[in-house]
């Protein structure tokens, strides 16, 4: 796999020559600057010009951006004062995940024309670069589609002529379908360009192409159809909202594109099963950089010039390479008992019997055994090991009369009832409410925390890749097209696939009564912090239903687990506590309590508004043919 690292610019690659006066050096013309027609007449130059483009891709989250991008949607809880607007806020204001970056566009219709026009370079050469080109175009566009709907469909350089007359320049916003379909089509046009190459991670190849593709029509497709319970939301010209007579037509692709890397004509990408352990081996996913799983990523490298510091911000506190701030990531107990039991039920974490009376265990991992395995395999639970070492979570002691003996810290240490010598009353990685890079929920993240020492140093960072598209990914596309065109057996077949990897060996059978809720929950637990979950809530018209505003209580979390329409607007925690009785039986062992943590004031609303991002005031002024996004 290639690394690509660039720190020029695609207008020329500049070296510093002699000094000279000031008036000498404006009467000289630059010896030193590569042209255009020089640079694409050299494969590495254009290497260089194509590295830079890809050093631009616009994720919505990744390992580069920080910890906070996956710190929303009730899925986890930010442990850093300094964020905790995340959980006290009412909403997300409607400018919220917008991106209108033409700037980007028009390098790569430069790209994509000037390696078109090359004459120096192989046939071999100038295909490859221009599918890429044309693949990243797509990709952004695919970006903007999904946050901001119809867009100015721009596959040409615009120049100004100078004239002062700007009207050439100012392009209406194409139908949210015309830009999906543009996508689909560059997909199709592009993907026979490129060898089949699983080894190749960081550049475009068939299977990335393709996943793309698969992801798009897949969106594309369910806003036609579930658009329709939300006909406010849509433009009278179709730059927002899209027909629902087009659905099929858009599954119909989507599952094409995905049976098309499932029969391997794009490479032999497979599911990840390296380990024995099955947690294990799903954390691994994200760690093995040779993983036949992994289509299309974001590479990094140690000692390269290009890391990240998710592991430094989120790695557990008393496990830190550092001794610092660490652990701002908590997965929410939302999340986790979203994983649902071996037999394909759901229930909660079990913390009381039938009575009413704690339920004690002797490990707290107990609490969740007989769970999906991608649970332990994407959150650190309490006693969870990382590094060799396990975490030390819980929230204090709790007496025989039901009092809790706690502190601040585990440094602040007390006596316990009947003796004299102070001990630790308290975890060291928490919970302790408001005590922040601690948890606060019971849970640290383990998806891409990177366990290599010193990968949690800040002055070092982790080079663990951010994957933008996997198989596991392209089976639920697959699923879930095909089970909106009603072929629920091979629906059945690829999520239960999935489901296999992850422990769970009795299959499901879909229906038209089940698929719905079964596919929301599917792709919740297997693509947790991978950056869907707005996307996927948005497509199915669900943000407005799950996100609606309304404080949730213990009843809300525990009850209508795996129901696709499951509010979800706070995020809760387990805290563990010891109980301390001694000469009772269950003295020593472990019980398990929900807490909604106490700067969880505000309660996530979505509003119509929200399904597509708000263009700038700027943007609009500066092209009048722009139309306004609706209910803003």
């Amino acid at each position: 796999m290639k690394k690509i690292t660039i720190i020029t610019t695609f207008a020329a690659l500049l070296i510093t020559g002699s000094c000279k006066k000031d008036s000498e050096f404006l009467n000289v013309p630059p010896k030193q600057i590569v042209t255009a027609d020089v640079a694409f007449s050299d494969p590495n130059l254009v290497l260089s010009i194509l590295g830079d483009l890809y050093n631009r891709v616009v994720d919505f989250s990744g390992l580069d951006n920080g910890w906070a991008s996956f710190a929303d949607f009730s899925e986890s809880f930010p442990s850093e004062n300094g964020s905790s607007y995340f959980v006290q806020r009412t909403g997300w204001g409607y400018g919220e995940w917008g991106t209108w970056d033409y700037t980007y566009v028009r390098d790569l219709n430069l790209f994509i024309d000037r390696a078109t026009a090359a004459t120096k370079l192989t046939a071999d050469q100038k295909n490859q670069f221009i599918a890429e080109g044309r693949f990243l175009r797509a990709q952004y566009y695919f970006e903007l589609v999904k946050r901001m709907g119809g867009v100015p469909l721009i596959t040409k350089p615009l120049d100004y002529d100078f004239s002062g007359n700007v009207v050439p320049l100012q392009v209406a916003r194409a139908k949210e379908s015309e830009v999906y379909d543009f996508i689909i089509s560059e997909a199709e046009a592009i993907k026979g360009l490129l060898p089949a190459k699983v080894e190749e991670k960081s550049r475009a190849t068939p299977g990335a192409i393709l996943a793309m593709e698969a992801r798009a029509a897949l969106y594309a497709a369910s806003i036609a159809k579930y658009g329709a319970t939300t006909p406010q939301v849509s433009l009278p010209g179709g730059e927002v909202g899209i027909p629902a007579s087009m659905a099929t037509g858009y599954y119909t692709k989507a599952l094409a594109a995905a049976k098309a890397i499932i029969s391997g004509s794009a490479g032999n990408y497979s599911l990840y099963k390296q380990l024995p352990d099955l947690s294990d081996n799903f954390a691994n996913i994200f760690l093995d950089k040779t993983s036949t799983e992994s289509i299309w990523v974001e590479d990094f490298k140690a000692n390269g010039g290009k890391t990240h510091g998710f592991t430094t911000n989120d790695q557990p506190y008393s496990i830190s390479d550092e001794g610092l701030d660490a652990g701002r990531l908590d997965p929410s107990l939302n999340l986790v008992e979203a994983y649902e039991k071996l037999d394909n039920t759901y229930a909660p974490i079990a913390t009381k019997d039938g009575s009413g009376n704690p339920i004690y265990y002797d490990n707290q991992l107990d609490a969740f055994a007989g769970r999906d395995a991608r649970l332990a395999g994407t959150v650190l639970l309490p006693n969870g090991l990382f590094k060799g070492k396990r975490t030390d979570v819980w929230a204090g002691y709790q007496l025989a009369d039901g009092s809790i003996l706690t502190s601040g810290d585990a440094v602040q240490l007390k006596p316990l009832p009947g003796t004299t010598t102070p001990v630790q009353v308290v975890g060291k990685d928490g919970p302790v409410n408001g005590l922040e890079f601690r948890t606060q929920t019971g849970f640290y993240v383990r998806k891409y925390l990177d366990p290599t020492i010193g990968s949690g140093r800040r002055g070092r960072g982790s080079d663990v890749n951010f994957i933008r598209y996997r198989y596991a990914e392209v089976l639920l596309n697959g699923a879930e097209a095909a089970a909106e065109l009603g072929d629920y057996t091979t629906a059945s077949t690829y999520i239960n696939q999935v489901r296999a990897r992850a422990g769970l060996n009795t299959p499901l059978v879909l229906t038209a009564a089940n698929y719905f809720d079964r596919i929301v929950h599917e792709r919740r637990v297997e693509l947790a912090f991978e950056g869907h979950t707005l996307f996927d809530m948005k497509r199915w018209r669900l943000a407005t239903v799950v996100w609606d505003g309304n404080q949730m209580t213990v009843t809300d979390l525990v009850t209508n687990i795996g129901q696709a329409a499951k509010r979800n607007t706070q995020p809760f925690g387990l805290w563990p506590y010891k109980y301390y009785n001694p000469g009772n039986a269950n003295n020593g062992k472990w019980l398990f309590k929900e807490v909604k943590p106490s700067s969880v004031t505000g309660a996530n609303r979505f509003q119509l508004g929200n399904y597509y991002s708000q263009i700038g005031d700027n943007v609009l002024s500066a092209n009048p043919k722009i139309v306004k996004q609706p209910n803003q």
